[in-house]
């Protein structure tokens, strides 16, 4: 099952919307055939280690990092084609989160007298596909959101100067985060600020290129935005506050969602993920301002924070990591959980969880 969660690991940046799954068969302690799902319409982890056995697979046990799935979706059910092989055994590592399988493929199988276990390294499985159990469970997608800043937290000087906080390993980093996320988000005071590009650079590996989402209430985003200047396609997420700006920004480009505004007059952040959600987007990647950032904090849609941090002091008049409302005595304290640090080039890259996963 490691092997097979390290296969699985390959399709991190081509299969989306569709769980990154592996596959290993055995047979008599040796294995003859492994394979990984690419990419989603195409065939899935089983089918293809089935392909690669050529046809030799009577009696072999099947090690896959989910359950096989027993519904016609974009290709035909793997559960049918494994007990067609004449697979003997199946060892699933989690049970499909997806309404339409959940648990059918095990039932199907034990049906057609395959012996089945499933739950072996179902934490690995999950921890690989935070987006897809989340947006099954809970309908939102997984969001990490990145930040940069100083030893002492500052992200910008008081004149609001940031290029270049941390070093350029941790920026080649960032673009390997923003390739294996099914969008980018940022917010419209970024935009106007800083008039970035949200694009995947120096990343030497297929992928499928992340949408670019800009949370901007009133349509702020002016018409000759470097986001628009290209043809990768922009969302603009708004609350239909300003529709006279709407036919300039759909002549530049823009495809325009509108969400209804929560009590604070802006766009609700659950609201926005699930209307990600709605077209299959399983994680995000969050580049923002520290108040939008920090209000999604606070709203509870954050999963994790992705922090750099650079060696260098920038004083106590420099711009705040975030902005945190509220915060007044310590029992205020928002709870964060190592998850990982490591060292990229000159900075400290420090993975904290925000919000426990939703249970089984």
């Amino acid at each position: 099952m490691a092997r097979a969660l390290q296969l699985a690991e390959r399709g991190r940046w081509t299969c989306d919307p569709n769980p990154r799954v592996g596959c290993v068969l055995v047979r008599d302690g040796e294995c003859i055939a492994e394979a990984w799902h690419t990419r989603a319409g195409e065939a899935h982890a089983e089918i293809l280690a089935l392909r690669a056995a050529g046809g030799d697979t009577a009696g072999a046990t099947a090690y896959v990092t989910l359950e096989p799935c027993s519904h016609y979706g974009r290709t035909p059910p793997c559960a049918d084609a494994l007990i067609e092989a004449g697979i003997a055994r199946v060892v699933a590592a989690a049970t499909d989160p997806n309404p339409r399988v959940a648990g059918r493929g095990l039932d199907r199988l034990r049906e057609a007298g395959v012996a089945v276990t499933a739950g072996l390294m179902a934490e690995q499985s999950e921890r690989l596909n935070p987006g897809f159990f989340r947006r099954m469970r809970a309908g939102l997608p997984y969001v990490r959101a990145k930040l940069a800043a100083s030893l002492d937290g500052r992200t910008a000087m008081a004149s609001g100067e940031s290029r270049w906080i941390t070093s350029e390993a941790a920026r080649r980093d960032v673009h390997r985060w923003r390739a294996g996320s099914g969008a980018i988000v940022t917010g419209v005071d970024t935009v106007i600020a800083d008039d970035p590009q949200l694009t995947v650079r120096d990343v030497e590996a297929d992928f499928l290129p992340p949408r670019r989402v800009v949370m901007d209430t009133d349509l702020r985003t002016p018409p000759d935005a470097g986001l628009l200047a290209d043809e990768r396609g922009v969302v603009l997420i708004h609350g239909g506050t300003m529709p006279a700006r709407e036919p300039d920004l759909v002549h530049a480009g823009a495809e325009l969602w509108h969400v209804a505004p929560g009590e604070d007059g802006h766009v609700s952040p659950t609201a926005a993920l699930e209307a990600l959600a709605g077209v299959e987007i399983n994680e995000v990647w969050m580049e923002a301002g520290p108040r939008l950032t920090g209000a999604w904090i606070q709203a509870g849609v954050v999963d994790e924070l992705i922090v750099y941090l650079a060696p260098h002091l920038m004083g106590h008049e420099g711009r705040p990591l975030l902005s945190l409302a509220g915060l007044e005595v310590m029992a205020d304290r928002l709870p964060l959980t190592w998850m990982d640090q490591r060292r990229v080039g000159e900075d400290l890259r420090l993975t904290l969880r925000v919000r426990e996963p939703e249970e089984v």
